[in-house]
């Protein structure tokens, strides 16, 4: 079962030291901080972690794995949990320290973890993120390049995003099918645009991109069920052009849409 479930979640281990300790390098651990790792898997980023953080909360859903991890680093607080349905939000900072999120995160369940933590942002400060190489260039893409979405916008608009460490297939065993990179998140203190309604701008990102082919006023009235009519009013109102693609529009001007809509 154990080994079942590790290849249903495409599980690749890291083995370079190198690389791990760049990986821990872009959040900088302290022994003030506490770091919540997601799949400690063969306990590459372990030890540099439990060297350098005041604590570590280890998330681990395969029970084989748990159990080697908890062995080896007899200082790692090792909880066998789904890492996309873990309450991170109930996470305490430490007196004078901060709360990190480092991992090295299954391909396949990648878009779950992120919307988690998001969602829990209030929690963490910073994270490093190991995905695959075109996921995490989608978090950083800018507007108007062929990778920017939803994804995109919900992480920019919660964070500081840039790709850290650019990771070969080689630094794993087994080597993935495709290049990883490691995407280092800061928490802003609070969203880059003001929002009245943050569900509400929600849902119109994830209309706009629901069909990124059609133009934004038909997009968004198919996807979120009002007249067409309304929606090149809302988007006049919010000197947007309606002709215009999703993938064309900043955070600032889905904002100005959704407060209109």
């Amino acid at each position: 079962m154990a080994g079942g479930k590790r290849r249903a979640l495409g599980q690749h281990f890291l083995r370079d030291p190198d690389t791990a300790r760049r990986i821990v390098d872009l959040v900088a651990p302290t022994s003030a901080d506490l770091v919540v790792e997601i799949g400690p898997g063969h306990g590459a980023l372990t030890g540099e972690l439990e060297r350098r953080a005041r604590r570590v909360i280890a998330l681990e859903i395969d029970r084989e794995l748990a159990a080697r991890v908890r062995e080896r680093f007899a200082g790692v607080e090792v909880i066998e949990a789904d890492a996309r349905r873990w309450d991170y939000g109930a996470l305490e900072r430490p007196p004078g320290g901060r709360v990190l999120v480092v991992g090295n995160l299954p391909y396949s369940v990648s878009k779950p973890i992120i919307l988690a933590l998001l969602e829990a942002r209030h929690a963490i400060d910073e994270m490093a993120l190991m995905l695959q190489r075109e996921v995490a260039d989608r978090l950083a893409a800018p507007p108007g390049s062929k990778t920017y979405g939803s994804l995109s916008i919900l992480t920019q608009l919660y964070c500081d995003v840039r790709v850290g460490v650019r990771v070969p297939p080689g630094a794993f065993r087994p080597p993935p099918k495709v290049d990883s990179a490691v995407v280092h998140l800061r928490v802003l203190p609070a969203p880059r645009v003001p929002l009245g309604d943050e569900g509400r701008f929600h849902a119109v990102v994830r209309a706009a991109f629901a069909q990124r082919r059609k133009m934004l006023a038909n997009g968004l009235s198919g996807g979120l069920g009002v007249p067409v009519e309304r929606v090149r009013d809302a988007a006049g109102a919010a000197g947007v052009d309606p002709t215009r693609r999703a993938e064309t529009l900043t955070i600032q001007e889905f904002a100005e849409l959704a407060a209109r809509l």
